[in-house]
């Protein structure tokens, strides 16, 4: 999946807080102060970006604008951001063309989830599922269930091995809790004991490459659970 965001806003601490915590998730992010400068970013990048966020108040013109200009030329989805509590901003902007609405103040975490939201239904309407994941050197192919290595060598996962991998795949830059990839690979939560998942991750992380003592693919997140730690990028 593309991860290029684009932000407009006129408030400088406000686009400089949105690329900070969106970029340690895993995005790329452009940014803009104005509208001018907002579609000069938005020709550019256009075919890279998976997501605008328009703020509504800005000094040249309007979020609504813009909403109107970018749905003109892309079917990318669009969250606006207003400190107005009206609900009439809310319906104009739904009516032309946005995907979401934040009010302001609001919070990154807030955002990031709406923004996480938006991509997985985008994901589900545009069809069928991706085949191919590419990462870190590595393809997934999906369909056959093979992992194909940086020199071309491709070997068959195992079921446990694919499940877990695939959800770390889906989620990159996610902190996933143990029982929940238990769960997702196994069909049941873990004991206080149960050291299997860490065993299949160490087994996951030999097949990746990844220094069991010093990984720098899959992260292991003290109490929590495992992160993977690189971009992801998804073809049909």
């Amino acid at each position: 999946m593309k991860r290029t965001i684009l932000v407009v806003d006129d408030d400088q601490k406000i686009r400089s807080l949105l690329k900070t915590y969106l970029e340690k998730n895993q995005y790329e992010v452009r940014l803009a102060h104005d509208g001018v400068s907002f579609l000069s970013e938005f020709e550019r990048f256009r075919d890279e970006l998976s997501l605008c966020v328009l703020d509504v108040m800005l000094p040249d013109t309007d979020g609504f604008a813009l909403c109107q200009q970018v749905r003109r030329r892309s079917e990318v989805p669009v969250i606006m951001l207003t400190a107005s509590a009206d609900e009439t901003d809310r319906v104009v902007g739904l009516e032309l063309g946005a995907d979401d609405y934040i009010g302001k103040p609001f919070s990154p975490r807030e955002l990031l989830a709406r923004i996480k939201a938006i991509h997985r239904r985008t994901g589900l309407e545009r069809g069928s599922p991706p085949r191919y994941y590419r990462f870190h050197g590595f393809v997934l192919d999906a369909l056959e269930r093979a992992l194909i290595a940086p020199d071309g060598s491709s070997s068959d996962l195992t079921g446990m091995d694919y499940q877990l991998l695939k959800l770390f795949l889906d989620h990159p830059g996610e902190v996933l809790d143990r029982n929940r990839l238990a769960e997702a690979t196994r069909g049941r939560d873990l004991g206080p004991l149960d050291r299997a998942l860490d065993v299949q991750v160490s087994r996951l992380r030999q097949r990746l490459h990844d220094d069991g003592k010093q990984p720098s693919l899959i992260k292991t997140v003290r109490g929590i659970g495992y992160v993977l730690s690189t971009t992801v990028e998804v073809g049909a």
